[in-house]
């Protein structure tokens, strides 16, 4: 992770110069957003969570220590306590007031696989955490393309207001030498002026609206953004979504499902262990002695114990139910999101089509307007028509470049969105 960090780090330096590619801006997005980090950090939270549960076969022990007053005893009978004192043997029997201070040590031998399931179902949450996470920063390239589209129109429209600019630069000049040979009312040349500076305020909104949005880029970015390349337009055709984040989150939740129903397996079967005990207290194990001796003494027993806790059997059924339950909910978003994906798919191929349509006429509509706009400058130098028709006739051709421009932007959006839909 942190070698390609570094690797994609010396990549974006190297060609900021030369203006970002749309897929430079998403790999820089994706390391850039916070939610990056928390793959490492579920990463390492997996870990240790099957290191824990991999502490379950260490011998497990435990200290205790007790004092209990009982309100009676383990005594001698009677007549067995006379005979004792007729014999000159004092039989004290138990005191009520009784210690212990040991430690109990227990070892699995066999658990029934209990163990090796729980690794497993904590690896399938890891899991589903970090598909999650994916999903969350494959959405960010959505947000990108929004920003990234909308800085190319401007940078278009900029291009743009700039070719006008020089445009009514230029039949300002014309005018300025007609109106110094009589041949133009001066008026023709301020009305010409004028459209002229309303191209340069324009340009100075223009300006400050693409400064907000690299800014705004850069910064979702991590990097700066100064231009942006504009992308190739190849269309890709309508494809499955196997390759979507989403279709693996759905995957590691079935995945995730399936490990915990083994798990209910493993919970019935039986645990096998072996255990000792020690403990220094009063009364020992031999309780005959501590009948006539109040002493403390050192004790400890040793064995193997069987345990099967058939409990698991009550909720088994249900709980199965509920894993089934969950596996249908899964497989439901699973086809909920392929159908609203087809469905995205189909808009934006129209979409596509669309605007490839709209294209094919607009190199035609430039073309005449632009010869009209030339017939209206020569009309004009011969005294034809006024300024004001020259003036709609290049308002109009440069709305035409516009259209063209805003449609070619688009269609490359709709190309891009379309790519993001399929992951492809």
């Amino acid at each position: 992770m942190k070698k390609r960090i570094l690797v994609f780090a010396f990549t974006a330096v190297s060609m900021s110069a030369l203006g970002q590619t749309l897929e430079e801006c998403w790999q820089a997005a994706e390391q850039n957003y916070p939610l990056i980090r928390q793959y490492g950090l579920i990463e390492k939270t997996t870990k240790l969570t099957v290191a824990n549960i991999r502490k379950g076969w260490l011998p497990q022990v435990s200290a205790q220590a007790q004092a209990t007053y009982q309100s009676d005893v383990t005594a001698w009978p009677d007549e067995m306590k006379t005979m004792m004192t007729g014999m000159g043997i004092d039989m004290k029997g138990l005191k009520k007031d009784q210690y212990r201070v040991g430690i109990d040590v227990q070892q699995t031998v066999y658990d029934g696989g209990a163990i090796s399931s729980q690794k497993t179902i904590a690896r399938e949450q890891g899991n589903v955490q970090s598909a999650q996470t994916e999903v969350s920063l494959y959405a960010v390239r959505r947000r990108v393309n929004e920003m990234y589209f909308s800085l190319l129109m401007l940078e278009e429209q900029m291009q743009l207001n700039h070719d006008l600019q020089e445009l009514l630069a230029g039949n300002e000049r014309k005018l300025q030498a007609m109106v110094k040979g009589g041949t133009a009312a001066e008026s023709d040349w301020q009305n010409v002026r004028a459209e002229r500076l309303n191209a340069v305020q324009q340009a100075t909104s223009l300006e400050s609206q693409k400064r907000m949005l690299t800014a705004m880029l850069s910064t979702f970015c991590g990097m700066e953004v100064k231009s942006v390349k504009k992308p190739e337009g190849t269309t890709t055709r309508s494809q499955s979504s196997g390759q979507r984040p989403e279709m693996r989150l759905f995957d590691a939740q079935r995945q995730l499902a399936d490990a915990q129903e083994r798990g209910l397996n493993a919970a019935l079967m039986p645990r096998l262990g072996v255990f000792a005990q020690g403990y220094y207290g009063y009364p020992g194990l031999n309780m005959f002695e501590d009948m006539m001796r109040h002493r403390w003494s050192l004790n400890g027993v040793i064995g193997a114990r069987l345990t099967w806790n058939i409990g698991a059997l009550y909720t088994r059924k249900n709980d199965k139910a509920k894993l089934q339950l969950q596996r249908e909910m899964t497989e439901s978003n699973r086809e909920v999101f392929l159908f609203n994906n087809r469905l995205e798919q189909i808009q934006q191929q129209e979409e596509i089509a669309r605007y490839q349509k709209l294209m094919a006429d607009d190199e035609q509509i430039i073309a005449l307007r632009s010869a009209v706009r030339k017939a209206a400058e020569s009309k004009l130098a011969h005294g034809i028509i006024d300024v004001n028709d020259l003036v709609r006739e290049i308002n109009q051709e440069n709305a035409a470049r516009v259209q063209q421009s805003m449609h070619e932007i688009e269609m490359l959006k709709e190309i891009y969105d379309n790519k993001f839909t399929t992951n492809n």
